[in-house]
């Protein structure tokens, strides 16, 4: 009985510390966003995914964002993706600017990120 109480607990510990890792893949994001629908220096995050790009009122977005916002784009998991690993080079790409800086959130981490985001 010991034995399998040890066991969960042990599993228990492993699962609390992939979960910590997931979740720090937002811990940029904390510096700029907050995880409700409050406003930060940037928008909240929760309900971002499907949300129209650039749409919450009161920030003044790069032109990338704005033409998105034009274009009624909305964020799914590809776009952000593509934004938390390079926005700068997204919005360059499409000829335009992004006021928030590189996060370089790339691969796993991003859909780890997403997955969280989804979740909010």
């Amino acid at each position: 009985m010991k034995k399998a109480l040890m066991i969960a607990a042990a599993a228990a510990f492993v699962m609390g510390g992939v979960m910590t890792a997931e979740a720090s893949a937002l811990g940029k994001c904390k510096a700029c966003h907050n995880f409700d629908e409050s406003k930060k220096v940037g928008p909240g995050l929760k309900g971002v995914v499907g949300r129209t790009q650039g749409s919450m009122e009161g920030f003044r977005y790069g032109s990338y964002l704005k033409a998105q916002h034009a274009a009624g784009a909305a964020w799914d998991e590809a776009s952000l993706e593509a934004w938390l690993c390079d926005s700068k080079g997204v919005a360059k790409a499409a000829g335009g600017k992004s006021k928030m800086p590189k996060q370089k959130v790339c691969g796993d981490k991003a859909k780890a990120a997403i997955a969280e985001l989804k979740a909010l």
